[in-house]
């Protein structure tokens, strides 16, 4: 039987601009990403279905509608292929899960 996998969210070593991937094996990955207050992860978009949870501190979300109000807790899911822009308003420690990993169209399909 597999052993469970765990990490505390709050405590793992995670550096700004060096997203942490804590798991990527068969249907998804889980990335642990530490962005510093003012910065911003610039309008993007990912093949995957995107859930993006807020550990520790407080974001704006900008997905081409008013900007949402995000903190500890709160939970956001986009579809595949979908834009958002995520602004840090403190440091925060963010969670994002992709699955299915990688998505149709992801580059990684294409090697050869």
């Amino acid at each position: 039987m597999p052993a469970m996998r765990r990490w505390d969210l709050r405590e793992v070593d995670v550096k700004p601009h060096q997203p942490e991937v804590l798991h990527s094996q068969g249907e998804g990955r889980t990335i642990l990403i530490l962005l510093p207050g003012g910065e911003r992860l610039q309008e993007h978009q990912v093949h995957e279905r995107a859930w993006l949870l807020v550990v520790d501190g407080e974001i704006e979300i900008v997905d081409g509608g008013d900007p949402v109000a995000a903190g500890p807790g709160f939970l956001a899911i986009f579809d595949p292929n979908e834009r958002r822009e995520v602004r840090a308003r403190s440091d925060a420690r963010l969670l994002l899960m992709l699955a299915p990993w990688p998505g149709d169209g992801h580059p990684s399909l294409h090697a050869a």
